[in-house]
């Protein structure tokens, strides 16, 4: 599994090569449109921002994987949107919009978890690495911000 240096390293060099490029790369992920989620810390209450790859797109809304590379531990990030579902996301390096997360029940998940792992299989693999059911979560705008 990736130590938490590496998965920080990753994220950081991402925002670089977003910010040095001007948002012209970046905005993808091994074939997958990028997104860069902040959510609010659930025991320091500060903002946390993380890069994520959003393997389904349908309309302004975004599903998103909490894999953690198949670590047996939930990435803090879900941890914070389980706790606060109130979330900023900014798709494609485009503006920040509020919208509200969503973990998707088993039924929920199981089409969206096939159609994933068909189109990425590095997703399956990452599920057979843990004993943990790798959570997808929706990422909806809020009302009134569509």
């Amino acid at each position: 599994m990736p130590s938490d240096f590496t998965l920080k390293a990753v994220n950081a060099v991402h925002r670089a090569l977003l910010r040095i490029s001007f948002g012209r790369l970046g905005t993808e992920y091994f074939g997958m449109p990028a997104l860069e989620l902040t959510t609010v810390g659930r025991k320091s209450g500060q903002p946390r921002s993380v890069m994520l790859t959003a393997p389904v797109v349908e309309g302004e809304e975004y599903i998103i994987v909490a894999s953690r590379a198949g670590d047996p531990t939930h990435p803090a990030w879900y941890r914070n949107l389980r706790d606060n579902p109130a979330v900023e996301v900014s798709f494609r390096n485009g503006p920040r919009r509020p919208m509200t997360a969503q973990v998707l029940s088993a039924e929920q998940r199981e089409p969206l978890w096939s159609r994933i792992t068909a189109a990425y299989p590095v997703y399956g693999d990452y599920q057979k690495r843990t004993d943990r059911e790798i959570p997808l979560v929706r990422l909806t705008p809020m009302p009134g911000d569509t």
